[in-house]
């Protein structure tokens, strides 16, 4: 008998990474269920695609806005911007469920368009049909996370989703989230919506993952370009409506109690894994802390792999493709009784922060970790920073601000690490992981960029990390 293998959440970019790989084994059945409308993923349909489609004519507005050669502001056409994401996305999404339709066309695998709820671990109803799986494969996405605030429950708000699709915005903005979903649409809604924001932001700095120097550098961006006002080491104490029907947030900030109001409140929060509707009370899993280990392996039940955001470990799409490539890998490897292989990936990051203006890009270990972390513990490093001012290029494309950092190994020069907050980071992003995952000299890195192009910015690391090695 074929091995049964159910997955649910199959139009998700997890989901279809792991049908793919199974549908070629010819002694695996597969079974997909998604109960999507119209289905795609959600970096399809409301994450990474659409916010980079209204992000790009934010940018616009800002780089002719910052440039004294150009007269004239332009305004930016929001029903003209969603018409042409809700487009784009349609196509993306088209493409997405054309890929798991054409899987459903072989004879081991089956696709059902119907919610999927679990019996116990190893049974599965999928609409009126209850399917017994030789494996479950949990690939369902995540969705808002909702703070647990006093009043909470009694005001309106607006997410990352709404903003995608909006068309109108009030004059002024409440903000509560300042990570990545927050750098990405605080400015947007600034500069294509150009509305007054306040940012609640808990810490000092936002951008945890990031040393301390881009911190600062992302929050004084975002005083200075866009003029957002950002209440650094500020929480949140209660939230109420206002008697015209707008918000009214009060705060705990550096021990003083103050009162923020606004027209309209946007929670940008972050995520929780999607598993509400998975009827997991009939299974021993609990999701919380380590429900799901390196593997895609359910702690508590062995025949249930969870990968993508709804394991709550990285939610980023292509973690989340190689998470599944590995789940399906790991369901062979535990029928034949073999040893599971854990999920290890080099850290790779992008932000488009600053509207993709000033996107902030990490690879690999920063020199904050390699400090504090005790696996870096008495490991010797070179690290060295470069201003974007210092390569005349950014000056001449009217982007002047921002920074990168190379980190090195003080012995052998292995390249460890990168960190960019200026124009084009994330394009050199995939430059920098290639010198990171192959363990490149830097030495041995050609520091020549075409003249004049942004690379130079790595030009310059490398010959000053070379220079220090030397």
């Amino acid at each position: 008998m074929p091995t049964h293998v159910v997955i649910i959440g199959a139009y998700g970019s997890a989901g279809v990474a792991v049908a793919q790989e199974l549908a070629d084994e010819e002694d695996v059945k597969l079974t997909l269920a998604d109960d999507g409308e119209p289905g795609g993923g959600l970096c399809i349909l409301k994450g990474c695609m659409p916010s980079k489609e209204v992000l790009s004519a934010g940018k616009h507005r800002f780089q002719v806005r910052h440039d004294h050669r150009v007269e004239g502001v332009p305004d930016v056409d929001l029903e003209s911007v969603v018409a042409t994401k809700d487009e784009h996305v349609q196509n993306f999404a088209d493409h997405r469920r054309a890929a798991v339709h054409d899987l459903a066309d072989r004879e081991n695998v089956e696709f059902i368009h119907r919610t999927a709820r679990f019996v116990d671990d190893r049974t599965v109803a999928i609409g009126d049909r209850e399917i017994e799986a030789d494996y479950v494969v949990v690939a369902t996405g995540s969705t808002v996370t909702v703070p647990d605030l006093n009043g909470m429950d009694e005001v309106d708000f607006s997410t990352s989703a709404d903003v995608l699709d909006a068309t109108e915005f009030p004059d002024s903005g409440l903000v509560m989230g300042f990570g990545y979903v927050g750098l990405e649409m605080v400015p947007y809604l600034a500069e294509a919506a150009e509305m007054d924001l306040t940012v609640v932001e808990h810490d000092d700095y936002p951008l945890d993952e990031a040393d301390e120097e881009f911190r600062k550098a992302m929050l004084d961006i975002y005083r200075e370009e866009f003029d957002v006002d950002v209440l650094t080491d500020t929480d949140e104490q209660s939230v109420e409506e206002t008697a015209d029907g707008g918000v009214r947030l009060r705060v705990k900030r550096r021990d003083q109690r103050e009162t923020v109001e606004a027209d309209e409140l946007f929670l940008f929060t972050g995520r929780r894994p999607a598993v509400d509707r998975l009827g997991l009370e009939n299974t021993p899993l609990e999701p919380g802390a380590g429900w799901v280990g390196d593997t895609m392996q359910a702690r508590d039940a062995e025949r249930i792999f969870v990968p993508g955001d709804v394991n709550g470990h990285e939610p980023i799409l292509h973690v989340a493709k190689e998470q599944g490539f590995l789940t399906a890998e790991n369901v062979l490897r535990h029928r034949e009784g073999e040893a599971l292989e854990p999920y290890r990936n080099t850290h790779h990051h992008v932000v488009f922060s600053g509207l993709g203006v000033y996107p902030f890009a990490r690879v690999g270990v920063s020199e904050s970790e390699l400090v504090r972390e005790d696996r870096h513990e008495g490991r010797d490093y070179v690290a060295v920073t470069r201003e974007a001012s210092t390569d005349g290029v950014f000056k001449t494309k009217a982007t002047p601000r921002g920074l990168a950092k190379l980190v090195v190994d003080a012995d052998d020069g292995t390249v460890l690490g990168y960190q960019g907050l200026h124009l084009h980071a994330d394009v050199m992003a995939k430059t920098m992981q290639v010198a990171v995952e192959m363990g490149l000299d830097v030495r041995e890195i050609p520091d020549r960029a075409y003249h004049p192009t942004t690379p130079e910015i790595l030009d310059g690391l490398i010959r000053e990390a070379s220079a220090e090695l030397d």
